[in-house]
């Protein structure tokens, strides 16, 4: 809902803003005055392409802002501002924040129609039809939805997963030898995790195992033989011993020689086992040799890294496996797609038949609305067409479209074949009031609503205005008295004589809005029209007060 509009260097505008109601808000004036121009700045602040022709002549930039109260809107609203300068560039933010215009139109322009005469109407559009039936509906059609969506989505995974299947089953028969190769070249060395690691390990020991051996006997006779280094040590640690109680830092010398004198003989006695386990064996060293040899002509061929020789075979194995047992996954998988499609079929024909019967409903509705608004034996007739399976979308199997016959006699055809404006404005009006709040735009701009609109039928379009209002924010451009006095809020719009003319807005009430009517109904201010038009005004008034 628009709870403010500002407008500065719009067409015509210099600066005006607009405070609508909640309900109907009329916005009148003599023709040229530059009404469109306000709806020019609405079209912006919905997200509509902008044009450097709108700026007023002699100013570098417009910009118009409004506040919106929308579902997500704190106790403030949101907060919407357009500029653009004559060199095309715009801005465009969103509570502060910069916005693309997409976001603008995604965000504000759904929550807004414009109903005017040559604009792009919602209605016009064939791809909304049928979630506006499905809001009409109700309950029954929005779980008969889901259902169809949820068999769907299982239809297409199941789709997806067969179509896997077939595509690793002909990769499989094009790839078979080159993966035979690979599993039998691996197979052949018969690599084991960490094996590779273990022989990195162990075949230096026994390559050097002489060079090892020599040198560590070299080092425990060094530590262990008579008058080694641990006899030698021992002999300092004794001679400190006798002396120790006479100083007390030789007895903290001689505990750290008896540590290291304990770590020597750990070592010594180390090395001793170490040598032990020592032996040269030149076959298992060939063995060995060979092993290592093999696991890096593997890593050559298939690596770099044994890892990757693991990856290799393991790819190649699936692709054997899924040779052997292709026919049965693919059989699987067709099961699996023909269940899926089945259950698909079940969903779309129950939504199809919940759409089928209250359709006519629908339209019945809105063909006694268009007759209210003295529009003859017109009618709108809602077609409903089965789509083949390949085009069936997350909105339904079929396609839904509204279609208008003139006459009873007539061919139904498109809405969006109207040829009359006037009656593509109240065809959209009799929409909008049977769709009530189910179409999810909180605001309507009706301009040119009343082309071709006079005598009963101009009533009848006042009282119909009024009506959508209680479930609406309606705001309606008109030349019609008849519309004007059943607003709850009045602009009056005109035009200055300067020579850059401005275009100046206002609201009216008490006297001013009884002249106002007046000049609509006879064009002058006699005290006959101006008498007409305070009892018009008391009428809507009254006719409001027991709606």
């Amino acid at each position: 809902m628009i709870d403010e509009l500002f407008v500065q260097n719009v067409a015509l505008i210099e600066e005006a803003s607009l405070v609508p109601a909640k309900g109907l808000t009329v916005l009148t004036g003599e023709t040229g005055a530059g009404k469109t121009a306000l709806l020019s700045a609405i079209k912006l602040l919905i997200g509509e392409r902008g044009d450097v022709t709108a700026i007023r002549e002699g100013s570098d930039e417009l910009h118009v802002e409004a506040r919106f109260f929308l579902a997500d809107s704190g106790e403030e609203g949101t907060i919407v501002r357009r500029r653009m300068n004559t060199d095309g560039r715009g801005r465009v933010e969103i509570d502060g924040h910069m916005a693309s215009v997409g976001e603008l139109a995604e965000k504000i322009g759904t929550t807004v129609d414009l109903c005017g005469q040559h604009e792009h109407q919602r209605l016009l559009d064939v791809h909304t039809h049928v979630a506006l039936l499905d809001a009409w509906i109700g309950a029954q059609a929005c779980e008969a939805l889901v259902h169809y969506r949820s068999c769907l989505a299982v239809a297409k995974q199941a789709q997806s997963e067969l179509e896997r299947v077939r595509a690793m089953s002909s990769a499989a028969t094009s790839k078979i030898e080159e993966a035979a190769f690979v599993v039998r070249k691996i197979g052949e060395v018969d690599p084991k995790q960490g094996e590779y690691e273990a022989l990195q390990e162990q075949l230096p020991r026994l390559e050097h195992a002489e060079a090892l051996m020599e040198a560590t006997h070299l080092a425990h006779g060094a530590l262990s033989d008579d008058e080694g280094a641990t006899d030698r040590i021992a002999e300092a640690l004794s001679a400190l011993r006798g002396v120790s109680s006479f100083d007390t830092k030789l007895a903290t010398l001689a505990e750290t020689l008896e540590s290291s004198l304990i770590d020597l003989e750990d070592t010594a006695s180390e090395l001793r086992s170490y040598t032990d386990t020592l032996e040269f064996d030149e076959q298992a060293l060939e063995r060995l040799q060979s092993r290592f040899a093999a696991f890096q002509g593997l890593m050559r061929t298939y690596g770099p890294t044994m890892e990757d020789v693991f990856a290799h075979a393991k790819e190649a194995q699936e692709v054997m496996d899924a040779l052997e047992d292709g026919d049965e996954r693919i059989a699987q998988a067709e099961a699996a797609c023909v269940a899926a499609e089945k259950n698909l079929e079940a969903a779309a024909d129950a939504l199809d038949e919940v759409r089928m019967h209250n359709a006519p409903k629908l339209a019945a509705e809105i063909t006694h609305q268009m007759a209210f608004l003295e529009m003859g034996t017109a009618e709108i007739t809602i077609e409903h067409k089965r789509l083949n399976r390949t085009q069936w979308t997350d909105a339904g199997p079929s396609q839904v479209e509204f279609l208008y016959k003139p006459g009873k006699e007539l061919r139904a055809r498109p809405l969006r074949k109207i040829a009359s404006g006037g009656e593509v404005s109240r065809v959209m009006l009799a929409c909008k009031v049977v769709l009530g709040l189910a179409d999810g735009c909180k605001t309507l701009v009706f301009d040119e609503v009343d082309a071709g609109v006079g005598g009963t039928a101009a009533v009848a379009l006042a009282e119909v205005l009024a009506r959508l209002a209680q479930t609406h924010q309606v705001i309606v451009v008109t030349h019609l008295a008849q519309v004007a006095v059943m607003g709850e809020k009045h602009y009056v719009v005109h035009k200055s004589k300067d020579a850059l003319p401005k275009t100046m807005l206002g609201e009216v009430s008490g006297e001013a809005r009884v002249e106002e009517i007046a000049r609509m109904l006879s064009g002058s201010l006699s005290k006959a029209s101006c008498a007409h038009a305070r009892e018009m005004l008391e009428e809507a008034a009254g006719a409001l007060n027991a709606g």
